[in-house]
């Protein structure tokens, strides 16, 4: 580990304070799935713990949930589904690359228990409580069609020579995980994408209409060059199956198939993304969605760890204390979700999507008259978000950005401020020090200064210098100490 040096910390910010991209900074989080449900677009992600006592590995174990409603900003929900504690029953050790349906008020929640078996927890409410569906998986390798028999009964694997295959898959099994649920609007049937390790190990199998059990045996579609990372969706009556795959060479990237059957018909493959920047030339898995009108690709890469490393090399000390921070090879289990547009050709093809840094445009503003949440950011630089008993909805528990060390910061992107209307802001603050509220970055004008001195959480006023809060400005909070607590926030014309 590098040597502690604090002094160069707010250099650092100025700097990292100006990207947005990746779009979730808190936690390493991999494998989003895309859902839009009452106005708002929900990504549940696998979450990454590296612990180099474990040594190398995926070990994700709960379902991290963040949603948005401008594209920028996202709302850090938490953990709402884990292996442990009572909401597993079916004997899942792992969480792994989650999907949430909603159907008929319900939400459903499929995962892949490692890449040994697929499992359904079941909810009202998008953010849980989520419980599994029953005491065993939905599918794994004793489900009709996972695995394949000869005659004699023999298991049958590939041929080493299928073109995309890595060397040595042919002697492998299907991987049952990487689920996708495609419900047809058409017909309201439910159809279950999975499978991964080698071309010929994509699988498809109909749901129950209780979207808990699956219906007769699964098949294998031609998907040339797939490798994991299953996804389907519609668009203008046609079916798209994209996937991970190597079809194109290495390393993988998000290539697709189309059809006009949701089951059969797949065929030549397409690349809707390459491997994207800051990646590594490592792993890729990603959902598609259309949200109020225009089409978004959500993916990974090791953005957050490599902005983390580069942090440390310039003495930024909590980074350089980071498990993994400075091994290459770490970074392989230390991911970041990403979020791009998305266009189809007149043909119903998609455009090959171009990565980028801070693309998106901002759909709507953040009014700053209105209540804010300290967990809705568009970047959270050393901070954690915790849940808060008494700060939720009737008094429930609910969820406040919390500052791990002095400096670290909170970003949200497209605040819109009219003249004369932001004389001061109120906030709900906790802990033992201020919280610095400045424009565009850590180190931009300072507009107001939050005093926390009663330790809980309490709620404070300041004046803002109005002069600068003019037109649409991004804001940044600043935690001038550690295990300092920001609930909420709004601006008010007058006292």
């Amino acid at each position: 580990m590098r040597r502690i040096v604090i002094v160069p910390l707010l250099m650092v910010c100025s700097v990292l304070c100006r990207a947005d991209y990746p779009i979730f900074w808190q936690r390493y989080t991999a494998d989003p799935s895309a859902l839009v449900w009452n106005g708002r677009l929900y990504l549940f992600c696998s979450h990454d713990t590296y612990d180099t006592e474990r040594g190398y590995g995926y070990f994700m174990n709960d379902v991290t949930c963040l949603s948005t409603t401008d594209m920028k900003n996202w709302t850090d929900h938490g953990e709402v589904f884990s292996c442990g504690q009572d909401q597993s029953t079916c004997g899942a050790t792992q969480v792994w690359a989650p999907q949430v349906v909603e159907l008929g008020g319900r939400f459903y929640l499929y995962y892949g228990d490692a890449d040994r078996a697929i499992g359904v927890a079941v909810a009202d409410n998008p953010l849980g409580p989520y419980r599994d569906a029953g005491t065993y998986p939905l599918v794994d390798g004793n489900t009709p069609g996972v695995l394949v028999y000869d005659a004699a009964g023999e298991l049958l694997h590939p041929r080493s020579d299928t073109p995309g295959a890595l060397p040595g898959s042919e002697n492998w099994n299907v991987w049952v995980f990487d689920p996708s649920v495609l419900v047809d609007s058409a017909t309201d049937k439910a159809y279950l994408f999975f499978g991964g390790g080698h071309p010929d190990y994509s699988r498809i199998i109909p749901l129950g209409a209780d979207m808990v059990s699956t219906e007769g045996r699964a098949v294998h579609p031609n998907t040339p060059g797939f490798f994991e990372g299953s996804w389907a969706h519609t668009y203008d009556g046609r079916y798209y199956y994209s996937y991970a795959g190597h079809g194109y060479g290495f390393p993988a990237s998000i290539e697709y198939v189309m059809s006009d059957d949701p089951m059969w018909g797949y065929g030549q493959p397409r690349v809707l993304l390459p491997n994207p920047p800051d990646n590594d030339g490592l792993n890729n898995h990603h959902s598609v969605v259309e949200y109020r009108g225009r089409w978004y690709v959500a993916y990974h890469n090791r953005k957050v760890v490599h902005e983390q490393m580069l942090a440390a090399e310039k003495g930024v000390d909590w980074c350089a204390a980071i498990d993994g921070v400075a091994d290459h090879r770490a970074h392989e289990y230390m991911r970041s979700v990403c979020i791009d547009r998305l266009f189809y050709n007149p043909d119903g093809s998609m455009v090959t999507v171009v990565p980028t840094e801070d693309g998106l445009e901002q759909i709507a503003f953040v009014n700053p008259l209105l209540r804010q949440e300290g967990e809705m950011m568009a970047k959270g630089w050393g901070i954690d978000v915790v849940d808060v008993p008494g700060t939720g909805s009737s008094g429930g528990v609910g969820r406040a950005a919390l500052s791990c060390h002095e400096g670290d910061y909170i970003l949200v992107r497209g605040v819109q401020f009219d003249k004369g209307q932001t004389a001061f802001v109120d906030a709900a603050v906790g802990g033992e020090g201020c919280v610095e509220v400045r424009l565009g970055h850590a180190t931009g004008p300072l507009l107001a200064t939050l005093e926390a001195d009663a330790g809980e959480l309490r709620t404070v006023s300041c004046a803002v210098e109005c002069s600068l809060a003019e037109g649409v400005q991004d804001l940044c909070f600043v935690f001038r100490a550690p295990g300092l607590l920001l609930d909420w926030w709004q601006m008010r014309a007058t006292a």
